[in-house]
């Protein structure tokens, strides 16, 4: 996949999760939902972990961007 195609999946998959309002669920839909949650956030962990050790491991540093 190309970079650009990357970087495009990667902004649209923050965008996507920018939109979650766990706290807006009523307490029996998070309650029903809980199992599901709970694997999708370990698995999103998991793989930002991974690309962050690759980074790391190439000698580079992952900085926050300053606001303006």
């Amino acid at each position: 996949m190309r970079t650009n195609e990357v970087m495009g999946r990667l902004e649209a998959a923050v965008s996507a999760l920018g939109d979650v309002e766990v706290s807006a669920w009523p307490e029996d839909t998070l309650k029903e939902q809980l199992g599901d949650l709970s694997a999708a956030l370990v698995a999103l962990d998991t793989v930002l972990s991974r690309v962050a050790e690759e980074i790391r491991a190439r000698g580079l540093r992952i900085e926050e961007p300053v606001s303006a």
